[in-house]
């Protein structure tokens, strides 16, 4: 499915639709992410639950929820996880 992107909202609010497409997935497995910032092109989260100490983590930050908001929101480049 090819997202529209509507240009009146701002990339915060993009990041945050981006980030309620995943999060059931997360969720279903006991776990979450918040939004903490978005800073130019590099948007901070947190992972929380069952994701803090899981071995895939890492995975699961990088190839979904990264790979998401940069194909919902190109201006974004990097995204990080922060305590």
């Amino acid at each position: 499915m090819k997202a529209v992107i509507c240009m009146s909202e701002t990339i915060e609010k993009r990041v945050e639709k981006a980030l309620e497409e995943i999060k059931p997935g997360i969720q279903a497995d006991g776990g979450d992410v918040e939004l903490v910032s978005v800073e130019a092109d590099t948007v901070k989260v947190r992972l929380v639950g069952h994701c803090v100490g899981c071995p895939m983590a890492a995975m699961t930050l990088k190839n979904g929820v990264e790979a998401l908001i940069k194909q919902r929101v190109p201006e974004i480049k990097k995204v990080e996880s922060v305590q």
